[in-house]
């Protein structure tokens, strides 16, 4: 996605190219006078006075100009300011000997100083256009006053002479004018064509180094323009004829025939979710579509941002006006179950008030815990290793009597996340699996499972239970805050799980195993992405 600007201006192509445009016009004109010499269509019209002055200038300057030709046609008709006069003044010279030969200017050969003027007007500057101007008007009136001393002329040409002079003049300063105001506004649009090469390559240049993928689909829905990071992001399915690339166009092709749908999800080789934005670039031979590509999950990465800035400002009225009155509560609470003559069915209700004014508090940590917590720093690790070192962390907190065991995968499979967070995620699951499996069998029993997806290149960790399993009327609500099903809790544990996984690019979701187990799954990002 690059462009250069042209080497050579346009006022100077159009100079080589008029330059060339009047060597062959010499040549032409040289033949001509040749010819109408030689023949009975200018008998007596040229050459009256001195044939053979005429007849050898004529062949003189043919051959010259021959020459000429054959010389600026090597050189791609560059000639120097020099080369330029050199070839005006011997035209001025060869026309002034021409007329002399033809008895005056009633041959009507001056007028053909009039071309030799113009175009020295346009390939040199105002001085030395007016200087050859004045080499052929004074030459004419020189030429006319020697035949009217010799009484080869009269008084009348005299008259025709000046008013050729006062034409060569007018000529050559009406073109000058002409020129400049040409040669400016070539200038100007040389500058402007440059400005837009310019702006053109700037263009490409921040499109080629934005984060967000950009991609162009003609009418045929053919890729016509691909950044890096649409490469990136899209991967093989910008390959032709790929499988990937048909699904990309079949996408396209249903958006422009409903466009009021703004974006739509896919899976990328990588395994992670790309968010499509469409929009519709109008042109002449047929519209174009603009594709912008985006990872989700960096997208939503970015909403858990803005909620986790919401969720400090619910904390700080949290800590106030619920925890200091929950404070007081369960204090008094305390202080009455301590009276000697409090009843055992009031005792009780003191126990109740107490169990959830603690129910409460833990929910109260748990939100501001969410709102305290850091950004992720995650790190490449091998995922068995790691949980190595996490059994006995988490055996040392848990009941003596649970049984967890690990499956690990050969070879090591790694990973990119944060240690710390992966490692609250892990305990809330575990402690969610053994808790359901004793419900459900009577023994604290897990199985932590880690391998590769053999179709997405991913790292998973699988945390399964001897559980029901999650009902699925439910399996849509499991990850929203404050949603559970049983009588304790607060329902916080698997919103703070999931979150932290997005925090780690990772997803989290309820399954079946292999084997049709209750599981909760970790989906860990692409191991060489970098974020």
């Amino acid at each position: 996605m690059s462009s250069t600007a042209p080497a050579i201006s346009a006022p100077a192509v159009q100079h080589h190219e008029l330059l060339r445009v009047y060597t062959i016009y010499r040549v032409a004109i040289a033949l001509v006078l040749l010819g109408i010499f030689t023949s009975d269509i200018g008998k007596g019209a040229v050459g009256n006075s001195s044939p053979a002055l005429y007849l050898n200038t004529v062949i003189a300057y043919a051959a010259l100009n021959f020459g000429w030709l054959l010389h600026l046609r090597h050189s791609a008709y560059h000639a120097s300011p020099g080369q330029t006069g050199l070839i005006l003044g011997c035209d001025i010279l060869v026309f002034l000997l021409l007329i002399q030969a033809s008895g005056g200017l009633n041959s009507g050969l001056g007028y053909l100083l009039l071309i030799n003027c113009s175009v020295g007007s346009m390939l040199l500057d105002k001085r030395m256009g007016a200087f050859f101007a004045a080499i052929a008007s004074i030459g004419v009136i020189g030429q006319q006053l020697y035949n009217l001393v010799t009484g080869h002329a009269d008084t009348q040409d005299i008259v025709s002479a000046g008013s050729l002079g006062i034409l060569l003049f007018a000529t050559v300063s009406a073109l000058q004018y002409l020129s400049a105001r040409i040669r400016s506004a070539n200038l100007r649009a040389d500058q402007q064509s440059r400005q837009a090469a310019h702006l053109q390559r700037l263009a490409q240049q921040i499109i080629e180094r934005m984060r967000t993928g950009v991609l162009v689909m003609d009418a045929s829905n053919k890729p016509e323009l691909i950044n890096r990071a649409a490469r990136q992001l899209l991967g093989d399915q910008l390959q032709p004829d790929g499988e990937r690339q048909a699904e990309l166009r079949h996408i396209v092709r249903e958006w422009r025939r409903d466009d009021s749908r703004g974006s739509a999800l896919v899976q990328a080789d990588s395994g992670s979710e790309l968010r499509l934005s469409f929009a519709n670039l109008r042109r002449d031979n047929g519209d174009s579509t603009l594709v912008f590509v985006e990872d989700n999950r960096k997208l939503i990465q970015a909403a858990q941002k803005l909620k986790l800035a919401s969720l400090g400002h619910l904390t700080g009225s949290i800590a106030h006006e619920v925890r200091n009155p929950l404070g007081a509560i369960s204090h008094a609470a305390q202080l009455l179950s301590e009276s000697p003559k409090l009843s055992e069915e009031d005792r009780h209700l003191t126990e109740i008030i107490c169990r959830h004014s603690q129910r409460v508090n833990q929910i109260v940590e748990n939100v501001m815990q969410l709102s305290r917590r850091r950004a992720a720093a995650p790190q490449l690790r091998d995922l068995g290793d790691w949980l190595e070192q996490f059994l006995p962390d988490f055996r040392a907190g848990a009941p003596t009597d649970i049984q967890l065991h690990i499956r690990r995968a050969e070879p090591p499979v790694y990973a990119r996340f944060d240690p710390e967070q992966l490692a609250q995620v892990i305990t809330n699951l575990c402690n969610n699996a053994l808790h359901h499996s004793q419900l459900a069998t009577g023994r604290r029993e897990a199985e932590i499972a880690v391998y590769r997806h053999r179709d997405r290149d991913c790292a998973i960790l699988d945390v399964i239970d001897s559980g029901p399993g999650v009902p699925e009327e439910h399996r849509d609500k499991v990850f929203e805050p404050f949603f559970t099903t049983g009588n304790s809790g607060s329902g916080l544990g698997l919103y703070i799980a999931q979150e932290l996984c997005e925090a780690n690019q990772a997803r989290l979701f309820c399954c079946r195993s292999e084997d049709n187990k209750s599981c909760f799954r970790v989906e860990f990002a692409h191991a060489s992405r970098v974020f």
